[in-house]
């Protein structure tokens, strides 16, 4: 069940976000070819006139652009410096971050002197298989808005987008968990599965400034890169008692994410506070499911070694992937609404 809770409604979120920037360029394009009509011939005058010779603006200008304006004044593309800049920047929030949860939450840390080599093998491969799932949702992602697949997702009806790709995902998902790793190509073949259908439902976020959704991945690596560190090195089974209250938390998360297809427009106040509900407290719920699925994989790990349970990193990367793409939805929502309130 908390699987199926986790799984990320994001289609609501990724449509709300890419019709704020579709439209707006339909749109655009339409005023402008209303516009771009043949002028009617003037019916006050006979004749043509002959206009004055006039100075253009431009021409008007120059003279005091040459005399106030300096050389260097001309548009430049960005320099150096502002990647160097941006990289300083993204490595120190990457490493405050990384200090600051390690102060909070870290402050018992394991008593065996060190992660066990089984252990860390176990957690690198999840970590592996977890990145190579992201990637495949991200190529795949790419490959479907490029050929049209997101107009086409957008224009359908959102209940029925909801439905199959629910369907979708929970049954490659449990196909998955159902499989036994030494069944390898049913294995891969369902968690692909899986994969793809996470990408066919986030295509739509697309149409977004590429700068903002690399922010909103750059920031969301450093949030789960630093809580799986703390999670790593904390005292075995820490935060593994956080499993049900997190299933309380993401089952509110989850109804607050599909009350914007329930509730009429008129509701602006229940809207917005589901709205808040759906950003910052699943923000904060999958931030602590990162931690509880961390050390879920070393409990794991320590059973797998004493042989009580088979070893799958495949199913153990599935849960981080869900915790990265609802942590990256909402870094996404955030800072498309922070260049919004910066444009006004």
């Amino acid at each position: 069940m908390a699987f199926v809770l986790r799984r990320p409604f994001s289609f609501t979120s990724s449509l709300t976000l890419a019709t704020k920037q579709a439209p707006k360029t339909l749109s655009t394009s339409l005023s402008l070819r209303s516009f771009h009509a043949k002028p009617s011939p003037s019916t006050f005058a006979s004749k043509p006139l002959p206009r004055p010779p006039t100075l253009s603006k431009h021409a008007l200008l120059q003279p005091f652009q040459r005399a106030y304006m300096p050389q260097g004044a001309a548009v430049q593309g960005p320099a150096a410096g502002n990647k160097t800049q941006r990289l300083l920047y993204g490595v120190g929030i990457f490493g405050g971050t990384l200090i600051a949860i390690n102060l909070v939450f870290n402050r018992e840390t394991r008593e065996d002197g060190g992660m066990p080599a089984y252990e860390r093998a176990y957690l690198n491969e999840t970590f592996l298989t977890t990145g190579l799932g992201l990637g495949i949702i991200g190529i795949a992602a790419k490959t479907l808005h490029q050929s049209g697949w997101s107009y086409r997702l957008m224009a359908t009806n959102p209940w029925l987008v909801f439905g199959v790709s629910l369907a979708a995902s929970i049954g490659s998902m449990y196909g998955t968990f159902a499989t036994s790793p030494d069944n390898y190509v049913q294995k891969y073949a369902l968690w692909s599965a899986f994969n793809l259908t996470q990408a066919a439902v986030l295509s739509p976020l697309l149409f977004l400034n590429p700068a903002l959704l690399s922010r909103a991945a750059l920031y969301t690596v450093g949030l789960m890169g630093s809580l799986a560190f703390v999670g790593a090195t904390a005292k075995q089974e820490k935060y593994l008692y956080l499993g049900g209250p997190l299933l309380a938390g993401v089952a509110i998360v989850a109804l607050s994410g599909i009350a914007p297809l329930a509730l009429p427009v008129t509701a602006t106040r229940t809207l917005l506070w589901t709205e808040n509900i759906w950003l910052y407290g699943g923000l904060a719920v999958f931030g602590g499911f990162t931690l509880y699925d961390v050390q879920k994989v070393l409990h794991h790990a320590r059973l797998a070694e004493k042989g009580l349970v088979r070893r799958d990193a495949v199913n153990e990367s599935i849960s981080l992937e869900l915790d990265f793409l609802n942590i990256f939805i909402r870094m996404v929502q955030i800072l498309g609404m922070k260049s919004n309130n910066n444009r006004r």
